[in-house]
């Protein structure tokens, strides 16, 4: 429900009034004032990175709720929220950003803070903690922690508080809830709290870090040398992500354990100079290594920062990832693997004071496989009983809030307690459904079994490896070769018209010849069973996904040419736009293919299909076959995604902005921009992309530039329009639209994303605002400009709005269209030449009288925030979105870095047509909202475009 009815705000009123009246008794006279900015931890930092980089805010909230039955002050559960706001600086620090470089910065101490009250019965409040808890935080604010009571009866309210994972570990949490205990006993009695005098405050702990680091080489080179050789572990990947992994990313599977399962495994460990810690963390290396077949293993597991007497009580994020490398080879039984076990912690937590971070800027490239997947994806835990906030004359009972959210790809967890379990957590979109659900009975009985016998050795423990997907798992003389001492790995497969093969990988140099094996295999299996040949491989081709790729296995005949409607229709195309029928295989570049043949074959299948594709898709798949498989997994994408809204001709919300280009990348930031301010949104888009903007919450009504009628049915719907979308390459289309919807708009604001190509070539090296366009413009940016007339001239007129045209240049963030447009795009030369390590040549600055050559850029959100500030303070004319100017040099620079690329970088007295750009463009009009938030510099949104696709 609701916090607007009478009751919910007349008393929050009440909270307030009374909450300011009682912040002066308990506040402590000699307040520090705040010191000024300081460094991040490297904890901090990470957690900055992956909030600049775009990751799921969610993931990194820490949702603390307890039902409370008994009488409640309100009053004074705010004075103490205040009182413990005010005490530890970390509650109340907002996170900048200077040349690049994040810094925390303490805010003064709010003169209350009251809590959100919602009146609600019990059914009603898993939904309202679970949205508090995705709500975002925004770090250049500060992350204040938020306060929710849900009111459901006179004496029982669910207390939930919400803090950032940058200001918050699982100790600090215990602090929290202690001391908030003894501050709210302290307000409501009137007393002074009872508490020490002052905590040791976090930016304290920073700057130590920060003095600290030079310290740290020797740490660093253990770490280096513990873990040179390691390689992220493969794990079963869904064949396609599930259609809800949006709302639902994270999974978990728990089974329960007998109560004496924890005391026998805490008994083993004490034989064996063990933790039970250190027993869990031995079944989660024997789960895995059953689970993935692997001897050599890295986990990660938590430690931390806190050692002394002086970190007591301390607030903030001091935990610390240890990678423990194991290797489980030799079969050994399980008490001998918990002795490993031992000695690998033991030399892990010798390095505990090497923040992780630093381990992996170490490790460099090595500390990701090539296609991203990290070096440490698993984890491991034993989990105590949940903290809960005691507050006197109250029952607490602790609920469970989760985010949803995965930080890593699996984590193991012993629940030791009242209720004993085990349990797996997992990724949906890094982990196959269907293998997890059996690795959390595995473990679990894994746990069972050596708690009974801890002599088994792991051959023996419960539990098989799944099946994987594209390997023949089940046939015998596969079983067989992999159940054979000298064999390390092996497939049998059968290519489809030709013979059964068989591939093996032996442990040993000097192992059975290939007709040893086979012979090995005639005496065990009827003839039929038998595989024609058997071939040694140094090491099994594998996929990302860990799947054995049995395309690059030798003697494998090709794959049959796709077939289908879907595979029908690209071959008629391919042919058709290049001229000659192509095989399944053949290039599309090397066929004779350009970017405007991309976009009508794009165009062409899209009209065929009704599936979306773009020009940019083509560019990338380049085969028939890739382009096939791209369009089958749009398919299923489509099949699988919740239906959209139907269209509708007017408007239902009052204040609702119409996007149009909801599906490429501006606009998809246009829309988390409106959601993040409250703003009700009608989306356009085509039906066979409807899916994908009805994913995110909003309405859709199916149209595209070309169905005029449409376009005025969606404008007249709207009391906003915000026009994103564009053709690219077909600028009579733009401007013909663009009039169809001039002709039906008649209230409200009306913002057009224009380009500064629109411009032309300005005479002078800097370019102001609303400047006049100077020859030749290209087909594109003619098209801009007039869109621009049309509308500027139409504001004002027949009840319409303001108008603003904001013209934008690349546009970078981290969004699969932005990546297309980054490696095909205006920079495509530079990063197709880096990727492929082949000379990349620049014009030198003076080159045809001018000293400077690059390219103006704007981060996505920046743009948005831009854009969607002209609805409410329209500019009544033309502005730029300019976050920074860029010169080739270095572009390409970060780009070879980037991409790992050994391309010579090279100055020349030539400019080639792509780059000959050498223009600034002046952005005052709307520099309030394009001034940069953490992670919008430039190297940062690169490496969020050129890193691991996870939007």
């Amino acid at each position: 429900m609701a916090t607007d009815s009478p009751t919910a705000a007349a008393l929050q009123e009440e909270l307030l009034r009374r909450a300011r009246s009682r912040t002066a008794r308990p506040a402590p006279a000699d307040e520090a004032v705040p010191a000024g900015p300081t460094p991040l931890s490297h904890a901090q930092r990470r957690m900055w990175l992956m909030d600049r980089l775009g990751q799921d805010a969610a993931s990194y909230s820490v949702p603390f709720a307890t039902r409370l039955r008994g009488p409640l002050d309100l009053a004074a559960l705010a004075t103490a929220l205040t009182s413990l706001v005010r005490r530890h600086e970390i509650l109340r620090t907002r996170y900048g950003q200077r040349d690049g470089e994040p810094y925390q910065e303490v805010l003064p101490a709010p003169e209350a803070l009251a809590p959100r009250v919602v009146e609600t019965d019990e059914a009603g409040a898993p939904a309202l903690l679970a949205e508090e808890a995705h709500r975002p935080f925004d770090l250049a604010a500060g992350p204040v922690p938020r306060a929710l009571v849900l009111r459901h009866g006179p004496q029982d309210h669910t207390v939930m508080l919400t803090f950032h994972h940058i200001a918050i570990d699982g100790p600090s949490l215990e602090t929290v809830a202690g001391e908030l205990s003894l501050l709210y006993t302290a307000a409501a009695e009137g007393s002074a709290a009872a508490l020490p005098s002052p905590p040791p405050q976090y930016a304290d702990f920073a700057r130590r870090e920060q003095a600290a680091a030079d310290r740290l080489a020797q740490g660093l080179g253990h770490w280096a040398e513990r873990l040179d050789g390691a390689s992220p572990l493969p794990l079963p990947r869904p064949a396609q992500p599930p259609a809800d992994a949006g709302d639902r990313p994270a999974g978990t599977h728990t089974v329960p354990l007998d109560p004496q399962v924890p005391a026998a495994l805490r008994a083993l460990g004490q034989e064996q100079r063990a933790t039970l810690f250190t027993v869990a963390l031995a079944g989660a290396f024997a789960a895995l290594h059953r689970f993935t077949g692997r001897d050599d293993l890295v986990i990660g597991v938590a430690g931390t920062h806190r050692q002394g007497a002086d970190m007591r009580g301390l607030v903030g994020l001091c935990v610390n990832t240890l990678p423990v490398r194991v290797n489980t080879a030799g079969d050994p039984s399980f008490t001998a693997l918990v002795a490993r076990v031992r000695d690998a912690l033991l030399d892990a937590q010798q390095g505990r004071e090497v923040p992780f971070d630093l381990i992996l800027e170490r490790l460099g490239a090595t500390a990701r496989d090539a296609d991203g997947t990290p070096l440490v994806r698993v984890t491991a835990d034993v989990l105590g009983a949940p903290t809960t906030l005691q507050l006197p004359g109250t029952e607490g009972e602790y609920v469970d809030v989760s985010a949803g959210e995965a930080k890593f790809d699996l984590s193991f967890g012993l629940v030791d307690g009242a209720e004993p379990a085990g349990l797996v957590q997992y990724s949906r979109t890094a982990l196959d459904e269907e293998a997890a659900a059996a690795l959390g009975g595995h473990y679990a009985a894994l746990l069972t079994a050596v708690a009974a016998d801890p002599g088994l050795r792991l051959s023996r423990l419960p539990g098989e490896p799944p099946a994987r997907r594209g390997e023949a798992g089940g046939h015998p003389a596969e079983a067989l070769l992999r159940a054979h001492p000298e064999v390390a790995e092996a497939v049998v497969v059968e290519p489809a018209g030709g013979p059964l093969l068989a591939y093996a990988v032996l442990r040993e140099i000097g192992g059975p010849a290939p007709a040893v094996l086979r012979s090995h295999l005639r005496a065990a299996l009827a003839r039929e069973l038998v595989p024609a040949a058997v071939t040694l491989l140094d090491a099994m081709p594998r996929t990302a996904a860990g799947t054995v790729d049995v395309a690059r296995l030798p003697g494998i005949p090709s794959a049959p040419a796709p077939e289908g409607a879907r595979a029908e229709a690209v071959t008629e195309g391919f042919a058709a736009l290049l001229g000659h029928a192509p095989g399944p295989d053949d290039d599309f570049f090397l066929l004779g293919g350009h970017s405007l043949i991309a976009v009508q074959l794009a165009e062409r299948l899209r009209q065929a299909l009704k599936l979306p594709l773009t020009g940019l898709d083509i560019m990338q798949a380049r085969t028939p076959r890739a382009v096939t498989a791209l369009l089958d997994a749009r398919e299923a994408e489509r099949a699988a995604a919740p239906s959209s809204a139907p269209s509708r001709p007017r408007r239902a919300r009052e204040g609702t902005v119409l996007v149009t280009g909801g599906t490429g990348g501006v606009g998809a930031f246009v829309l988390r921009e409106l959601a993040a301010r409250g703003r009700p949104v009608l989306a356009l888009a085509r039906p066979e992309s409807a899916h994908l903007v009805a994913a995110q919450g909003v309405d859709v009504i199916e149209g595209d530039l070309t169905d005029l009628d449409g376009l005025r049915k969606a404008v007249d719907g709207a009391d906003a329009v915000i026009h994103a979308a564009c053709t690219f390459t077909r600028p009579e289309v733009d401007v013909t639209a663009m009039a169809a919807m001039i002709g039906a708009w008649s209230r409200g604001p009306f913002v057009f994303v224009s380009s500064v190509d629109a411009y032309g070539h300005p005479e002078g090296e800097w370019v102001a605002e609303e400047s006049a366009p100077r020859g030749p413009l290209s087909g594109y940016g003619q098209a801009k400009a007039d869109c621009e007339g049309l509308l500027l001239r139409a504001a004002g007129a027949e009840g319409r709005g303001g108008a603003s045209a904001v013209r934008s240049p690349l546009v970078w963030g981290a969004h699969q269209r932005l990546r297309d447009q980054l490696r095909w795009g205006a920079t495509g030369l530079l990063y197709q030449a880096a990727r492929e390590g082949r000379p990349i040549a620049l014009p030198r600055p003076g080159t045809g009288g001018h000293a400077w050559y690059g390219a103006a850029w704007v981060h996505a959100a920046a743009l948005a925030r831009a854009v969607v500030s002209c609805l409410d303070a329209p500019v009544h004319g033309v502005a730029n979105a300019i976050s920074g100017h860029l010169a080739w040099r270095d572009l390409a620079t970060e780009l070879t870095a980037l991409l790992g690329s050994d391309s010579e970088i090279r100055d020349t007295d030539e400019v080639h047509p792509d780059l000959n750009h050498r223009w600034h463009y002046r952005s005052g009009r709307l520099a309030p909202s394009l001034a940069a938030r953490p992670g919008e510099d430039w190297r940062s949104v690169l490496a969020a475009m050129v890193g691991p696709e996870e939007d």
